[in-house]
């Protein structure tokens, strides 16, 4: 089935992201999900008040703010869709992972109550009923989530969508909440030991736990997270594909929601090659990444002087020299200005965030290097900032 609906969705929708087709696959998962969760709440509030069991009724309300959470989560893709206007150039991509945080903040809320409500039924143990309905409402249950959990992962995966992710991730959450409830009740009906309370108690801490991890993960981008490394790794590729291409450097990478990256470079090339034929195929790399890759590229041209046997063989060697102090240094940009005792070298060094070295500390040590090596030269050093993870 859910196969079935994916499927009929990626057929009727080929550009997941264009952000009309996160719109609809958004809208779908959570029309889908509010039905489901309002079903089961109903189902698991009859059982649970008949019973008298805090652990379903409790099971049952969270059903209802799964409810909320994919009405949030509605909403989130609605206005993500919003196109650009003057005070928004970027997009409102972002409002989907506003969404996302909200569905992990519910998340946490429904584990706190949980853990709340639980404590009160250990301290004031009350008889818990227990039927076949039960018994069939919550394997149901389990039923139900299972599946959303797959369709809402299915139908994450294929838009890249971090909020349908955790839709899904709360689903899994739901299972094993309801299995737990369901195990406890057995064993207290087969041996008369009330685990009501503690069954919910764990349950809470559980979907808290995993409340907390949600809340990291969709924190993170609106915080500006590094780009992921396969994402670094095939725009450096790309560029360096293209021929005349020497290196490339600076690249960052500026996300403003799902299928909204924005992404700029320096791109290296002869300094002797005509500069127009150099323009014309930068305009064509920025071009390719746009219609290929739905990504604005935003290229910086960098003459690199390539007839020069002796800048090229200080380049080489200062390259890996610098890696002494660090072995993720890297220098771009170096050329030479000869005066009438010493001869300047000029070059920017990109250090790692992390590194245990101030900007000053950082270019003393790579002059004293070069001119250990060099003594009739004098470093010049850019310091500049690493805007990828420094594992990458």
């Amino acid at each position: 089935m859910t196969e079935w609906l994916v499927r009929h969705f990626i057929r009727n929708h080929d550009r997941t992201s264009d952000p009309a087709v996160r719109t609809s696959y958004g809208q779908f998962a959570g029309a889908v999900c509010i039905v489901c969760n309002v079903l089961l709440c109903l189902a698991k509030g009859a059982i649970g008040l008949i019973a008298g069991s805090v652990s379903i009724v409790a099971d049952a309300v969270n059903n209802l703010s799964d409810a909320a959470s994919n009405i949030v989560s509605l909403l989130g893709f609605k206005l993500a869709s919003r196109p650009a206007d003057p005070e928004h150039p970027y997009g409102h991509g972002r409002y989907e992972y506003l969404a996302g945080l909200v569905v992990a903040a519910l998340v946490l809320a429904i584990g706190i109550n949980l853990v709340t409500s639980s404590v009160g039924k250990i301290a004031n143990p009350a008889p818990t009923g227990f039927s076949p309905a039960l018994v069939a409402v919550l394997a149901l249950s389990i039923a139900v989530k299972l599946w959303m959990a797959s369709f809402n992962r299915a139908l994450g995966r294929r838009i890249d969508s971090d909020t349908l992710e955790a839709t899904a991730i709360d689903s899994r959450n739901d299972v094993i909440s309801t299995a737990a409830v369901l195990a406890c009740a057995c064993v207290s009906h087969a041996t008369g030991i009330d685990l009501d309370g503690w069954a919910g108690l764990a349950v809470g801490a559980f979907i808290c736990w995993s409340g907390v991890g949600l809340l990291r993960d969709t924190v993170s981008p609106l915080l500006g997270q590094a780009p992921s490394p396969e994402l670094v790794e095939h725009i450096r590729t790309k560029i360096l594909s293209y021929p005349g291409v020497l290196g490339t450097h600076d690249l960052m990478v500026h996300d403003y929601g799902p299928g909204r990256q924005f992404a700029s470079a320096h791109v290296e090339m002869a300094a002797e090659a005509d500069p127009l034929e150099s323009h014309d195929l930068i305009d064509n790399i920025e071009q390719d990444f746009k219609t290929e890759d739905g990504l604005i590229v935003t290229l910086h041209y960098d003459p690199i002087v390539t007839d020069d046997p002796e800048v090229a063989d200080m380049r080489n060697w200062i390259g890996q020299a610098v890696k002494i102090i660090d072995p993720r240094l890297t220098i771009h940009d170096l050329r030479t200005v000869p005066g009438t005792t010493r001869t300047n070298v000029i070059f920017d060094c990109v250090r790692p965030q992390d590194l245990n070295l101030t900007d000053s500390q950082l270019k003393r040590r790579i002059d004293q290097i070069v001119r250990d090596h060099y003594p009739k030269t004098i470093a010049k050093v850019t310091i500049d900032e690493s805007y990828v993870s420094s594992q990458q």
